[in-house]
C-alpha cells in the first residue's frame, strides 16, 4: 500500500523551482556567501574529567617475601617423568613410554634427587627436568617403600644444580606458614601457600608401613605434586609432599608431608647403601606430637619389642594401668652423650652405628633420670629405634 505525504511535495517542489530558476552565477555566488558564512570547522574540544591510569600499586612486604622466596628456591625443584620400556615383538626396537609424573627436588651437587617412592616405582627409567628445561636421565640410588622415599641420580654439571637448605621439622607450630613447590598436573614450577593444619598424623605408605608424625599442611597439593619439597618462610625443607585427602582426587586443602627430620636420615641411608641401613634399640617411638603436648623433650617409647637390646635393657613403653588409665613409660634423652630431641634424632644418632655396638641411652622415667645400656640389633625400617 502506497503512503502519500501531502507536505513534502511543495516544498520539495518549491526548493527544486528555486534552484533552478537562478542562473549558473547566481547558485555559485550563493553557495559561495554561504560557505563563507559557515563558521570553520573546529576540532573536537579535549576530554574533560579523563581519569589518568592507576599508578601501579607497590607489592606488599609478605608478597615481597613469598616473591624472593619462590624466586630463591624454585630452581631445586624438578619434574620427574617415570618411563617403562616396552620391545617390539617383530624389530626388537626398544621404546620408552611415560608412566606417569611427579615432583622432586635437587639434594645435592652430586645430582643426587630426592622424590616419593611412588613416583619411581613400578617403572624401569626416569627423566628428570630442571628449571632451566633441560632434561636429564637418572638412575635409581635407593628407595625406601616404608617411607615412601627414593633417591634418583642424574649427570647433569654441579653448576646447573641448586640443593635446597635442609631445616627441621622438630621445632614446627600449627599456624606457621609453609609453601610447597612441584608439578601438579604437569603444571611445572607451580607454588602454592597453606600453614601446617597438624601434626603428628599417620599415614600409610605403599608398602604398608605407617609412616608417623606427618605434617598436615591446607597448601594445595594435587596430583603431580608428589615428592616436591614443602618449605618454611625461609626457604628451608620442612616435609616431602607425599598424599592428600580426597574425594575427587584433586586438592580438597588437606595434604601431607613427610617431616624432614626423617627425610634426612632416609635419605642419607639411601645415598650411601642403597636402603635404610641402621641398627635398632627394639623399640617403636609414639608420635612427636604427644610429647609436645606433655611439656617433654625427647623421643617417647610406645612400646618395647620382645627379645631385643631394650627389652634386656628394661626399657619401659607406654602401659595401661587397671583403669585403662595411659601410664607414660620412658622418654629418651640422650644416646652417647648427643642429645634426643625427636624420632629424627634417634635416627641421626643411630646411623653411624653397626649392630652389636652398644649405647648409652639416657632416659626419663618418671621424674627420674637415669642412663642404661643397650646393645643394637640387626638393622630396620625407618619407623623404629
Amino acid at each position: 500500500m502506497r503512503r502519500f505525504f501531502p507536505s513534502t511535495f511543495p516544498i520539495t517542489l518549491l526548493i527544486a523551482t528555486l534552484v533552478t530558476g537562478c542562473s549558473p552565477a547566481d547558485r555559485e555566488a550563493s553557495f559561495t556567501g554561504a560557505a563563507a558564512a559557515a563558521p570553520a570547522a573546529q576540532p573536537p574540544p579535549a576530554a574533560r574529567g579523563a581519569i589518568p591510569p592507576p599508578p601501579r600499586p607497590e607489592l606488599q612486604d609478605e608478597e615481597k617475601a613469598t616473591i624472593s622466596l619462590f624466586e630463591r628456591t624454585s630452581p631445586a625443584a624438578v619434574f620427574i617423568t617415570s618411563l617403562a620400556r616396552q620391545q617390539d615383538f617383530f624389530s626388537l626396537n626398544t621404546t620408552e613410554i611415560p608412566q606417569g609424573s611427579g615432583s622432586g627436588f635437587i639434594w645435592d651437587r652430586q645430582g643426587n634427587v630426592v622424590t616419593n617412592y611412588h613416583v619411581v616405582a613400578s617403572s624401569d627409567a626416569w627423566r628428570v627436568t630442571l628449571s632451566d628445561h633441560s632434561s636429564w636421565d637418572a638412575k635409581l640410588v635407593g628407595t625406601a617403600p616404608e617411607k615412601d622415599l627414593a633417591v634418583l641420580r642424574i649427570g647433569a654439571p654441579s653448576e646447573r644444580l641448586t640443593p635446597l637448605p635442609i631445616g627441621r621439622s622438630a621445632g614446627l607450630r600449627v599456624g606457621q606458614s609453609v609453601f610447597a613447590i612441584g608439578n601438579p598436573f604437569g603444571l611445572d614450577q607451580t607454588l602454592t601457600t597453606g600453614v601446617v593444619s597438624a601434626l603428628g598424623r599417620e599415614i600409610q605408605s605403599l608398602a604398608g608401613n605407617s609412616i608417623r608424625d606427618v605434617i598436615q599442611t591446607d597448601a594445595a597439593i594435587n596430583p603431580g605434586n608428589s615428592g616436591g619439597p614443602l618449605l618454611d618462610s625461609s626457604g628451608r625443607l620442612i616435609g616431602v609432599n607425599t598424599a592428600i585427602y580426597s574425594p575427587s582426587g584433586a586438592s580438597s586443602g588437606i595434604g601431607f608431608a613427610i617431616p624432614a627430620d626423617s627425610v634426612s636420615a632416609v635419605v642419607r641411608d639411601l645415598i650411601a647403601y642403597g636402603r635404610i641401613r641402621r641398627p635398632t634399640l627394639g623399640i617403636e617411638l609414639a608420635p612427636e606430637s604427644w610429647a609436645q603436648r606433655l611439656g617433654l623433650e625427647g623421643a617417647v617409647i610406645l612400646r618395647v619389642e620382645r627379645g631385643t637390646g631394650a627389652a634386656r635393657a628394661g626399657l619401659q613403653g607406654i602401659s595401661r594401668d587397671a583403669f585403662g588409665r595411659l601410664s607414660l613409660g620412658d622418654v629418651i634423652l640422650t644416646v652417647d652423650g648427643q642429645p634426643i630431641a625427636s624420632g629424627g634424632d634417634l635416627l641421626v644418632a643411630l646411623e653411624n652405628k653397626k649392630a652389636g655396638d652398644t649405647v648409652q641411652v639416657g632416659i626419663l622415667r618418671g621424674n627420674r633420670r637415669t642412663a642404661v645400656s643397650v646393645r643394637l640389633g640387626a638393622p630396620s625400617g625407618a619407623d623404629k629405634g
